[in-house]
């Protein structure tokens, strides 16, 4: 047996850096302070190995993100290398959904594993034959206590455990035993492979630990070879050695599992990796539990993992958000060693500030009312020469058809205006965009009272919006004519939790309870141009002063959805200018 790990002893170079591996080099942290001190003392000769370990068992969300980015970068950023492994250990939870949204989901936030995609599952027998070696040690042993027994044995905060009646069982008794369980002789929870460490440690990680328990069930990918199953704390930092990662990058809530993680390595003499503990992402407003997010898909709650108001990455992928906003909010947000609560406006900001440069400008009416220009030519249609994006004049311009009924929002008209209201209402004028300056000289109700059509005359001497006299007007609205409109479905997302901290049972409520209500709403009668006629799932758009975008997958010939990504309102942006 070797004790030499994998990859390149040399420490050089093998790949240059990415996107995701600049972003997070902006970023200082302890971490990176940590492999700089590792490099400049020559531990590990000079490598830099990480990996990202997901468990198959859901989907992966935000703050899994922070740890693809982390990892990945610190590895660009010295020229170190990444690996992806599946912690597959529980097969009664994992499933190969879940393992090939895993593979999109890294994939397309721009880490790249190269050819290092790895399984626990690939070292079941290593970790098997390891810990025969720990039995054979004295190290391990074969416990008959229920896992209710084994709870009530470990003891407390401030009592100490008991030892199992079991734990002084011969070597030759253990091996046996545990021969037997790998053979499928017992049945599931009869018995367990026990670490014998410390019950009296007052770290209860270390309380003899379970290594092994029973459980006949179907693996994702080996099938029914096995029927014992390593646990994760006995799992990981064996894989990590096998892999000869150098830095095992973790979140806090394993620090208390780390002295298991060494001791593990020490007594069986194989290659140390570095356990690191960091915070992990915590966002108002969104909870980052699989375990809830897994009960919000199976009650319907949301339409699936990929709901865009689900914080999965597969969810919002198809809201709208880009990797390249992913990698600067998680850049921007750090590393620390405490954990912390991060706004989800600072996430939608770096979204906003992505968009704005990528995303091209649209007209399109969610609420329509309809407006007849009384002295335009009947029949007569322009095109109105329109900019795709401000922010980039290489993204040019198009053509936008401008005729005598067009639709407007039904928000950018007031019968009675009040104060401070500068869009259209009686006897005002306001500038169309990319069109006309119009005046209103009328409206016409229905037999409920409510204003079904605005009529209005135009100034033609006025085309694209521009005034020769010089003449002030106030405001300009967007507008899509009504021959050429395309209909769309457009679903509008809000938060799906009321409170800051979803999770919060203060006032003795569930987090169930703390649901919006109003967290979808769908629009089925909205006015587009008839540019977003070729819309592609996936494409981003500003739809001008109403926000950003994103075509769904739901879109088929004929029938096109759009999910709104995140309104036009940035706070975030409001305050980085006015410290500037």
């Amino acid at each position: 047996m070797s004790n030499d790990p994998k990859g390149d002893p040399t420490g050089k170079p093998t790949s240059t850096p990415s996107a995701t591996g600049e972003a997070q080099a902006r970023q200082s942290h302890f971490i990176r302070d940590i492999i700089l001190q590792d490099i400049a003392s020559g531990k590990h000769a000079g490598r830099v190995h990480t990996r990202f370990p997901p468990e198959p068992n859901g989907y992966l969300h935000i703050g899994h993100a922070k740890s693809i980015c982390l990892n990945y970068g610190l590895a660009q950023e010295f020229g170190g290398k990444m690996n992806l492994r599946f912690d597959d250990t529980n097969p009664c939870k994992e499933e190969t959904e879940y393992v090939d949204s895993i593979i999109e989901d890294v994939r397309w936030l721009g880490a790249d594993w190269e050819d290092r995609l790895f399984y626990a599952s690939d070292y079941f027998q290593q970790l098997y034959e390891w810990a025969v070696v720990l039995i054979k040690k004295g190290n391990a042993y074969v416990c008959d206590l229920t896992a209710e027994q084994v709870r009530e044995y470990r003891g407390t905060l401030s009592e100490p455990g008991k030892e199992s009646p079991f734990r002084n069982r011969s070597v030759e008794e253990n091996l046996d035993l545990f021969e037997r369980m790998k053979s499928g002789e017992f049945p599931d929870g009869s018995r367990t492979l026990r670490s014998k460490v410390d019950m009296a440690s007052p770290n209860l990680n270390m309380r003899d630990p379970v290594m092994y328990r029973i459980l006949h069930a179907e693996h994702h990918r080996t099938g029914d070879k096995w029927c014992i199953y390593p646990m994760y704390d006995y799992t990981h930092g064996q894989c990590d050695s096998i892999e000869g990662i150098t830095h095992s990058i973790c979140t806090l809530e394993f620090e208390d599992h780390r002295p298991l993680y060494d001791w593990y390595i020490q007594a069986l003499g194989i290659f140390a990796p570095q356990q690191i503990e960091f915070d992990r992402l915590n966002l108002t407003y969104t909870l980052l539990s699989k375990r809830k997010l897994l009960a919000l898909v199976q009650n319907k709650v949301v339409n699936g993992w990929d709901d865009p108001r689900m914080p999965t990455l597969s969810g919002i992928r198809r809201r709208g958000y880009t990797p390249e906003a992913m990698r600067t909010f998680c850049s921007r947000i750090g590393v620390s060693k405490t954990n912390g609560m991060i706004e989800f406006g600072l996430l939608e900001h770096a979204v906003r500030e992505d968009l704005n440069k990528r995303a091209r400008r649209v007209m399109a009416v969610l609420r329509p009312l309809r407006v007849v220009i009384e002295n335009y030519p009947e029949g007569q249609v322009e095109m109105m020469e329109a900019i795709n994006n401000p922010e980039d004049a290489a993204m040019g311009t198009r053509q936008v058809p401008f005729s005598k009924v067009v639709y407007i929002e039904q928000d950018d008209f007031r019968e009675q205006p009040p104060k401070h209201f500068y869009r259209l209402s009686p006897g005002r004028e306001v500038r169309l965009r990319y069109g006309y300056l119009v005046t209103c000289t009328g409206i016409v109700k229905n037999e409920q009272g409510e204003v079904v059509e605005v009529r209005c005359t135009y100034d033609p001497a006025t085309r694209g919006g521009n005034t020769p006299d010089g003449r002030k007007v106030k405001s300009t609205i967007h507008w899509v004519s009504a021959a050429h409109a395309i209909e769309a479905e457009v679903r509008l997302y809000e938060s799906l939790f009321l409170t800051e901290d979803p999770n919060d049972s203060s006032r003795g409520q569930d987090w169930t309870d703390n649901l919006n209500p109003n967290s979808l709403e769908v629009i089925s009668n909205p006015k587009l141009e008839p540019s977003l006629a070729g819309a592609v799932p996936g494409e981003s758009y500003q739809f001008e002063r109403l926000g950003y975008f994103c075509a769904d997958k739901d879109s088929a010939p004929g029938r096109l959805v759009f999910n709104r990504t995140a309104g036009l309102r940035d706070s975030y942006a409001k305050m980085e200018k006015a410290k500037g």
